[in-house]
């Protein structure tokens, strides 16, 4: 489904992408791992195309993204939902606007029916009833929840999540992840998933990806991941300040 080819990034002479090479599989989830400020976030707006590489390639559906002009990239991005870290909810709007935003900014349908489909989408996020509440009224799960119904609200064929658990207790935490794993199946979707939390990464993941020094150094399953012998990988796993990731 997306296939990164030799992507390379640099903003200024720090160069943040060193040549990712990495195939995304349709239809499962897979969790991208690495220390902060290694470029993860990068990567992920390269998928969706709100960043170019300096050069490679960035195939969707066999299509090289980086090559298109603004409006079939537009209509490649259709594709795609997003939950960003902090939810990205406008706080002028209620549950039900902010949902129905992208079905009123790109489709012609009728108030009736998106307001059916907001309904089934917070149903589907375990909000019904939410609709007439304001942001500022939800918890940070709860926001969370509103901005994955958004992000299905297109019926998205890919979903990003821009690490989803951040900021959250271990038991929400733990209900996110199983959101994201119900979202994978019930809505039959492909997830791309940034995450620190080790939990996390092992219980949605089925397919895991580090990403160190602007390129992808291991890559398999989680038992694959588990038995791995890369130094990077089992420091990051372990938590541990002895290995070659550096605290600086």
């Amino acid at each position: 489904m997306i296939e990164l080819v030799d992507i390379h990034k640099s903003f200024g002479t720090q160069h943040v992408l060193d040549g990712v090479n990495l195939r995304i599989e349709e239809d499962m989830t897979t969790v991208i791992i690495g220390k902060s400020g290694g470029g993860k976030s990068v990567l992920l707006k390269h998928i969706i195309g709100l960043l170019k590489p300096d050069s490679g390639q960035v195939l969707v559906d066999g299509t090289d993204i980086t090559r298109l002009n603004d409006r079939d990239l537009n209509e490649v991005r259709k594709k795609f939902g997003m939950l960003f870290q902090e939810a990205a909810l406008f706080d002028s709007m209620n549950v039900e606007e902010n949902v129905a935003f992208p079905l009123r900014e790109h489709t012609k349908k009728k108030d009736k029916e998106i307001r059916e489909i907001v309904r089934e989408r917070l149903a589907a996020v375990g909000l019904a009833g939410v609709e007439k509440k304001m942001p500022s009224e939800l918890s940070g799960g709860m926001r969370k929840r509103v901005g994955l119904a958004r992000a299905l609200a297109m019926r998205p064929r890919i979903i990003l999540f821009d690490e989803p658990t951040t900021g959250l207790d271990p038991v929400m935490t733990e209900a996110i992840n199983d959101l994201i794993i119900s979202t994978q199946k019930n809505f039959n979707v492909t997830c791309v998933v940034i995450s620190h939390d080790v939990e996390s990464i092992f219980k949605v993941g089925h397919r895991i990806a580090m990403l160190y020094e602007g390129k992808i150094v291991e890559y398999g399953g989680p038992e694959e991941i588990r038995k791995s012998e890369n130094p990077v990988l089992h420091q990051f796993l372990s938590g541990s300040l002895d290995g070659p990731i550096s605290v600086m």
